[in-house]
């Protein structure tokens, strides 16, 4: 298939990028820097130049495609209408190609909102976080517009080594006397590895129903306080005990948006697993983070 990915660059597109070259598709992404380009290259894919911020310089002169995929955040305070103007301009130019084309969207887990002792399935009402409520009503856009067959997935919250939602923790297991934990110790974050969620996103792109929508949660939810202390061990912090914090802290500091690390959730990615044949490999974080390489401070 030929497939066009915005954000194939970034912690979770370039994971999706390539396994899709992997598994023989053809790939266009786009691209905002010369950077970005010669990543998206080296990795097998064709460029389109363009920013999400600007759809109307690039959406004319997209070429045909059998599929999107929406990976691209920028996480500021225009996010939402950044995301509004990006399917006001690229809906309507899919409508007018020969064939309809498949669109995989990117929800989240924080739409789900805090589920304490449930486990959240794609059957539960949505309770956004304030910062991506907007998501609910663009991923509801998506999967009602006739003109694409429309696919929504929610990741859990993604890491990769000491990357993703993990690299704050192993930034500060290395730099401070303790680390850092919103909310509490018992606060559980349904986590999954960005190579099991590149596979879950190639998975539903062939074999999805026009429609619907998939949690991808390779862990149902693992208390903060346990990944905090196993990093703590693997780099010697001097405080193995967690330092808490509140939300409004973490908010102060990186934006609205990162209130969801307060957040307590179990989410189950099971109809994944049964419907598609996912299959995460991933499923021990604690264990991939005692075995992680050295991290140096930052200068």
């Amino acid at each position: 298939m030929r497939v066009f990915i915005m954000g194939g660059t970034g912690f979770i597109g370039a994971a999706i990028l390539c396994e899709l070259i992997g598994r023989g598709h053809e790939v266009l992404a786009l691209v905002r820097s010369d950077r970005s380009a010669a990543a998206a290259r080296r990795f097998g894919a064709s460029v389109l130049h363009g920013d999400i911020r600007s759809p109307g310089a690039w959406v004319p002169g997209m070429p045909p495609t059998d599929a999107v995929m929406h990976a691209a955040c920028d996480f500021d305070d225009a996010m939402a209408e950044t995301d509004r103007l990006l399917l006001d301009s690229l809906l309507p130019h899919l409508s007018s190609q020969p064939n309809k084309p498949r669109f995989l969207y990117t929800g989240g887990n924080w739409l789900f909102g805090a589920t304490g002792g449930t486990v959240a399935t794609e059957e539960t009402n949505f309770a956004p976080l304030p910062a991506f409520a907007w998501m609910v009503q663009h991923s509801q856009r998506v999967l009602e517009c006739d003109a694409v067959e429309g696919i929504v997935v929610h990741p859990a919250m993604v890491y990769a080594d000491a990357d993703g939602v993990f690299r704050r923790l192993a930034r500060e297991a290395v730099e401070r006397a303790a680390i850092r934990v919103v909310g509490g110790e018992s606060v559980r974050w349904p986590l999954v590895h960005r190579d099991d969620l590149a596979e879950l996103y190639a998975l539903a792109l062939k074999q999805a129903p026009a429609g619907s929508s998939y949690i991808g949660a390779a862990i149902e939810g693992l208390p903060v306080g346990r990944i905090a202390r196993a990093f703590a061990r693997r780099f010697r912090t001097k405080n193995a005990e967690p330092e808490i914090i509140s939300n409004d802290v973490i908010a102060e500091e990186l934006g609205e948006w990162a209130r969801g690390y307060a957040m307590d959730q179990r989410m189950s990615g099971a109809k994944a697993q049964r419907e598609l044949g996912w299959r995460p490999k991933h499923t021990d974080p604690e264990d991939e983070i005692a075995r992680l390489a050295p991290i140096a401070p930052a200068s």
